[in-house]
């Protein structure tokens, strides 16, 4: 039985209201969040907007939408409220185990990337390790780049890897993807051509500074890289050596 339109609200004012919300507690880029949760919601697209801002909204929308809102307001990354994050022009699902992946994290495969000319991979013939490998996102990324790569993700969450391994399925890469339970570089072996990794670098006693979207929502085991933050770095720095 359909769901009846809440008395008013359209999808125009319902942008509205979340945008005034979100500037209200300080929210930078209130209206682009507003947006995203809103149409995240709906249902609708971004150019519904504009072409449709007044349609109305119905009930059970708009109470997802006011939720949504008020998991932001509380400084909720709007990635972890709907799930997912957009990388490399990839989507991503993430979880709790996951670290939310950032738009810097890309200069490692531009890094790969501009390696290409200069290095003997034929036809993109690779074999890529991503340590702390996550969401999956560099070593996917990497897989959609060389269509002839093949990959291995480690990971110390069981509950990553399994994320990892979805985003691979949901990228057609699976097939040449394994993603292992490892502490680094334990166990692992090589030789391969690439090792990526977007390891913790975040001195310990600095997390409780960092943004709340970042210290209460990402998990600590992806930032904290020990007293100087280079505690990662030691350990796959020698290691990666002989791999």
């Amino acid at each position: 039985m359909p769901v009846a339109a809440c008395d008013g609200a359209t999808l125009r004012n319902l942008v509205a209201q979340a945008r005034c919300d979100l500037e209200a507690v300080g929210i930078p880029e209130a209206y682009l969040d507003a947006r995203l949760l809103v149409c995240a919601a709906t249902g609708a697209e971004h150019t519904d907007l504009v072409t449709g801002g007044d349609r109305p909204v119905r009930t059970e929308a708009v109470e997802l939408a006011r939720m949504y809102v008020a998991r932001r307001a509380a400084r909720e990354p709007v990635s972890r409220i709907l799930g997912r994050r957009e990388f490399w022009s990839l989507d991503f699902e993430l979880n709790d185990a996951t670290l939310d992946p950032r738009a810097d994290s890309e200069t490692v495969i531009e890094a790969v990337i501009g390696l290409r000319a200069h290095m003997p991979w034929h036809d993109g013939l690779l074999r890529i390790c991503d340590l702390g490998t996550g969401s999956g996102c560099l070593l996917v990324a990497l897989l959609k780049e060389f269509a002839h790569a093949t990959g291995v993700g480690t990971d110390i969450s069981a509950d990553a890897l399994e994320m990892a391994g979805r985003n691979a399925d949901a990228h057609g890469v699976s097939a040449r993807a394994d993603f292992v339970r490892a502490d680094w570089t334990n166990g692992l072996t090589g030789p391969f051509d690439v090792i990526v990794s977007n390891p913790p670098y975040i001195a310990s006693a600095d997390i409780a500074g960092l943004a709340r979207e970042v210290r209460d929502h990402d998990p600590r085991r992806a930032l904290d890289g020990g007293a100087d933050g280079l505690d990662a770095y030691r350990r796959i720095i020698a290691p990666a050596r002989n791999l």
